[in-house]
């Protein structure tokens, strides 16, 4: 082939090349190729907090998408490619451009959700979902009721669940003063338990999630009854209506017997027993001299017996004193009380002395009595009011007092011990006056402060007097 010939066939080569290139458009000459921008994420990768049951929107936002495909994935789980969506779960949707939405958030949607884009470097960008579940709680027993015997220990349990883990508190529930809070922990221990410890206990669980839930748990203690007697001593009279209380704690339907000097009693026409919860009252009408005595409550459980006494008497209660310990004199004292007494007092004895005290030692002086004949005031139909006023006391000491009483049914127990003090020569205000007004003063005047008050005062009037 000589020369001429291999240029021409070099030369057809070349343009059926170029013409193979230009029809299919993949020829393009480099000075002219257009300017490519990469796509890029405007969102942001964020840990969101969801509380369960709710709706959820994960933002997915890029610029200069072009042709590429965005996809949703969470692990290996393709959830949508583009605006097509691949899981079968109709939860699952796309808003907006490529927001994912999950609505009625499950507790198994925790997790992290890729927004991916499918270019050769495969980017992405990773959002962390996690589910906030309000708190359950379950009590141990699960019917809420437990019984123990007195001295014994008992264990409260409460389980609860919940996302973030809840806190447990206990409390014990009162009607009267509110719950009181016991214990932070899953279990509330009771040692050593007795009718004190018996009533409702509260577990509360909270996570922050919604509100705080509660159960109650009803404890009861099996013990021998006790009892307490609302008034040991109580005053009659003849022909008076008597009304004795006894209160059984721990077990309300444990069986009341009452006696009077150690013989059982029944009801009668003028003896009645009364059961109310767990106040058991025995009244008796009319009363008669053989009425008076000892009377004792007994009760009675399958874990034991107890035994109450109340003392039922004519002669008067003991005297109760009412006026304020401190006079407002140098020299005498108003002593003024009171006593429990249906029938009229027919004396009364009166004891007082002087206590010798100092930061060391106190040493009681001599009694000095008094009978006096009573000129009492009835405040009501079963109390008098006395006064006496007592002389010849020494200026700032200190008083013991003791009263007596009798009336037709004999003498009372003699009363406490009531302290009172008689007042300084330096004590300028009146405070037999604030006592009795209630009234405790916070400003003092003291000799000195007048003094210098005055002096000052006639220092500044001075030059006005002089010219």
């Amino acid at each position: 082939m000589n020369n001429y010939t291999r240029k021409y066939w070099l030369f057809s080569l070349f343009f059926l090349a170029f013409a193979i290139s230009y029809i299919d458009g993949s020829f393009i000459m480099p000075e002219n190729d257009p300017p490519t921008t990469a796509p890029k994420f405007l969102s942001r990768g964020h840990l969101y907090k969801v509380i369960v049951g709710e709706t959820i929107e994960l933002p997915c936002k890029v610029q200069n998408l072009g042709s590429f495909v965005l996809l949703w994935r969470k692990g290996s789980s393709v959830l949508t490619a583009g605006h097509l969506k691949i899981t079968r779960d109709q939860r699952f949707k796309i808003v907006g451009d490529y927001n994912l939405q999950i609505n009625g958030v499950k507790t198994q949607d925790a997790g992290d959700y890729i927004c991916q884009l499918g270019d050769q470097e495969n980017r992405d960008q990773v959002h962390t979902v996690e589910i906030l579940v309000p708190p359950t709680l379950r009590a141990l027993p699960h019917n809420g009721q437990v019984t123990a015997r007195k001295g014994s220990t008992v264990t409260l349990e409460c389980k609860a669940s919940g996302n973030p883990v809840p806190t447990i508190f206990w409390f014990k529930k009162d009607v009267f003063s509110g719950p009181t809070h016991l214990s932070d922990s899953s279990t509330l221990i009771l040692e050593n338990v007795d009718r004190h410890h018996a009533g409702t206990y509260q577990c509360s669980a909270d996570n922050g999630v919604k509100d705080r839930v509660s159960m109650d748990i009803q404890l009861t203690i099996l013990s021998p009854p006790e009892i307490t007697v609302e008034k040991s001593w109580v005053h009659a009279a003849e022909g008076y209506d008597v009304e004795l209380v006894c209160i059984v704690h721990g077990d309300v339907n444990s069986e009341m017997l009452w006696y009077q000097n150690s013989f059982l009693l029944d009801p009668t026409d003028r003896r009645s027993m009364y059961p109310r919860d767990d106040r058991y009252s025995l009244i008796i009408r009319n009363f008669q001299p053989t009425d008076f005595g000892n009377y004792s409550c007994v009760a009675d459980n399958a874990l034991g017996r107890t035994k109450k006494y109340i003392e039922v008497s004519g002669r008067p209660g003991p005297a109760d004193f009412i006026s304020p310990a401190l006079s407002g004199f140098l020299d005498h004292y108003n002593l003024t009380w009171t006593i429990e007494s249906i029938p009229p007092l027919d004396e009364i004895k009166l004891l007082y002395r002087r206590l010798l005290m100092n930061e060391t030692y106190q040493h009681p002086g001599k009694w000095h009595e008094y009978h006096i004949k009573p000129t009492p005031i009835r405040t009501d139909g079963s109390h008098f009011q006395m006064s006496y006023l007592v002389k010849n006391l020494e200026h700032n000491a200190v008083y013991e007092a003791i009263v007596q009483a009798k009336n037709k049914y004999g003498w009372n127990e003699i009363s406490d011990i009531h302290q009172f003090y008689t007042r300084n020569h330096d004590l300028l205000l009146d405070i037999d006056m604030e006592y009795k007004m209630g009234i405790s003063s916070n400003i003092r005047i003291s000799p000195t402060l007048f003094g210098t008050i005055l002096c000052a005062f006639m220092l500044i009037l001075y030059p006005i007097i002089s010219v």
